[in-house]
C-alpha cells in the first residue's frame, strides 16, 4: 500500500501546532505497519539549515494556477526510512503564514498533484490535513480523476481543528482555481476551502472518536455540522496517539533527570525543584506545582484559568504557565504573575525544553479547553506522572477518565459543566488527592501505564485505507 501525506506543515522541518506533531509521528507508525508512506509539504525558507542542507534536489516542473505559469522545484529528503517531499517556490513558501496563504495553499494542493508523474510515485492514498489542503479533494472530483495516472486513488481528509476552515474571497478563489460553477455554492461571497475537503473526499477523519460526534452538533459544528451530518457514514473518529521516543521521562534529553515508574518519587521532585529555582519560585517540593503549557486563547479555556487564580492562590500551591496568543490573556497572565510573586510565573513565548520540563516537574496539570479535537498536553503528561485536570470534551473526554477512589480507576481528574465553580471544585479535588499519598501513588500508577502510542491508531488508518482501495485484510 501507497500512501502521501500532504501538509502545510511536519515536525521537525516547520510546526505551529499539533498538527505538525501528527505529521511526524503518524508517517512513523504507519511505516512500522508496512505502509509505503511518504509526505509532502512546502519548502519554508525558515525551515533549518540542519536539514535544508541534506535535501536532494530532483529538478523542477511548471504549474499552472489557471493564468499563472508557476515555478515548483521537488526536493527529498530521507529519515527513519520515510521519504520527505519538499515543493519550492520563493514566491509562496518565503514566509509561513500570511496574506498570501489562498495562493500559497492553493498552489501547495494543485502542485502536490503534478509533482506526483515526475517524482514516479502513484499511490492508493492521497492523505490531506485540515483547511490547507481541502481544496485536493475538489481538483481532484474536477480534474484529476479522469486522468489515467490517478484514477484509482482514494482521498483521505482529516480534520484536526474545525474551527480553522480557510474561507475566502469568491473571486480570488476563482482566479486562483480552475473549477467550475458547481464548486462555488452556498454563500455567494465566500469559499471554504475546508467545506471542499469534507464534501469531495472519499472519507473524512477527526483526530478523536467524540470530537466525530460533537461536531455533528451545532454547538460545535462551526456552521459545518449539516453537512458532516450528510457525511456522517463517511466520517470516522481515530485518537491521536504520542510518540513516545520523545515524550517519555525515560529518554527524554531536554529534562534535568530522567526517570521511570520505579524512581519517579525521588527524581519527579529533583526535577520540580530545578524547574522552580530556574524560574525563582520558592523551591518547597512538597508543595503541590500546577503547569500549563498552552496556546493562550478562548478556546483552550484560558479565560477559565484567569477566573479561578485567586481563589486557587488562597491555598498553599504553585503554578508555572508556558504559553503565548492573546495578548489580553498575556496580560493578565502578568498581572497575576505580579500579584502573586511567589507562587506563580507566565513564560509568554513558546519554548519547546520548557514544556518538557513543565510535564516532568509539575506534578497537575490544567487543560479545561471550552473544545478539544484531541490534545496531546494531556497524553504526554500521563506518561509523565503528572496528573490532568480537564473538560470532558472532545479527545479530553477520550483519553482522561476521572479517578474514582472506591475502584482505584481513573487517570485524571474532569469536570463536565464549562464554569469557573466546577473548575475550581476539580481542582480542590485534586489538590486534596494530592495529599493523600497512597491514593495519589495509585492515581500516578494509573496514568504512567497507559499506553497512547500511534500504534493502535496507525492500524485503525491501515485498515481505514484498506477499505478505501479494497484489499483484504492481511
Amino acid at each position: 500500500m501507497k500512501v502521501l501525506m500532504v501538509s502545510s506543515e511536519v515536525e521537525p522541518f516547520f510546526k505551529t501546532g499539533g498538527l505538525g506533531d501528527v505529521l511526524a509521528a503518524l508517517p512513523k507508525a504507519l511505516k512500522k505497519a508496512n505502509v509505503d508512506v511518504r509526505v509532502m509539504m512546502p519548502l519554508y525558507k525558515c525551515i533549518k539549515d540542519k536539514y535544508q542542507d541534506k535535501l536532494h534536489h530532483l529538478g523542477h516542473i511548471f504549474v499552472d494556477l489557471n493564468w499563472r505559469h508557476q515555478y515548483c522545484g521537488v526536493f527529498e529528503y530521507v529519515e527513519n526510512d520515510i521519504t520527505y517531499y519538499f515543493l519550492d517556490n520563493e514566491f509562496y513558501f518565503t514566509r509561513a503564514y500570511d496574506d498570501l496563504d489562498l495562493e500559497r495553499f492553493c498552489f501547495l494542493s494543485t502542485s502536490a498533484f503534478e509533482v506526483l508523474p515526475f517524482i514516479k510515485f502513484k499511490p492508493n492514498i492521497l492523505h490531506i490535513h485540515d483547511w490547507h489542503t481541502g481544496v485536493m479533494a475538489a481538483l481532484f472530483d474536477y480534474k484529476y480523476q479522469y486522468q489515467p495516472f490517478y484514477q484509482k486513488m482514494k482521498i483521505v481528509y482529516t480534520i484536526h481543528n474545525l474551527q480553522y476552515q480557510g474561507k475566502f474571497e469568491i473571486g480570488h478563489v476563482r482566479d486562483m482555481l480552475p473549477l467550475s460553477d458547481k464548486y462555488y455554492y452556498g454563500n455567494p461571497d465566500i469559499v471554504n476551502l475546508m467545506e471542499l475537503g469534507i464534501r469531495y473526499s472519499h472519507m473524512i477523519t477527526t483526530v478523536s472518536p467524540s470530537y466525530k460526534d460533537e461536531i455533528q452538533t451545532p454547538r460545535f459544528g462551526e456552521g459545518l455540522d449539516w453537512l458532516l451530518k450528510q457525511r456522517n457514514d463517511s466520517l470516522v473518529g481515530i485518537l491521536n496517539g504520542v510518540d513516545y521516543d520523545i515524550y517519555s521521562p525515560e529518554v527524554d534529553n531536554l529534562i534535568a533527570y530522567k526517570y521511570n515508574f520505579d524512581s519517579y518519587q525521588v527524581i519527579k521532585k529533583k526535577n520540580k525543584k530545578e524547574l522552580l529555582k530556574s524560574l525563582n519560585l520558592p523551591t518547597n517540593t512538597d508543595v503541590p506545582l500546577i503547569g500549563v503549557v498552552s496556546r493562550l486563547a478562548t478556546q483552550k479555556g484560558m479565560n477559565l484559568v484567569l477566573s479561578i487564580m485567586d481563589k486557587l492562590f488562597e491555598g498553599n500551591v504553585n503554578m508555572v504557565l508556558l504559553g503565548s496568543g492573546d495578548s489580553s490573556l498575556e496580560n493578565s497572565f502578568l498581572y497575576f504573575q505580579n500579584k502573586y510573586p511567589n507562587k506563580f510565573r507566565a513564560v509568554l513565548k513558546f519554548d519547546n525544553t520548557l514544556a518538557h520540563k513543565i510535564y516532568a516537574s509539575s506534578d497537575l496539570f490544567l487543560m479545561p479547553s471550552e473544545f478539544e479535537p484531541c490534545g496531546l498536553a494531556q497524553i504526554i503528561c500521563l506518561k509523565y506522572g503528572t496528573i490532568p485536570i480537564v473538560h470532558e470534551v472532545g479527545g479530553l473526554k477520550d483519553t482522561i477518565q476521572a479517578y474514582d477512589e472506591f475502584s482505584h480507576k481513573g487517570n485524571g481528574f474532569s469536570f463536565a459543566g464549562y464554569n469557573a465553580n466546577n473548575f475550581m471544585y476539580t481542582i480542590q479535588r485534586a489538590l486534596q488527592m494530592y495529599y493523600n499519598k497512597n491514593e495519589f501513588q495509585t492515581l500516578i500508577s494509573n496514568a504512567m501505564h497507559c499506553d497512547y502510542s500511534w500504534n493502535s491508531s496507525a492500524l485503525k488508518y491501515k485498515k481505514l485505507y484498506n477499505q478505501l482501495i479494497k484489499i483484504k485484510k492481511e
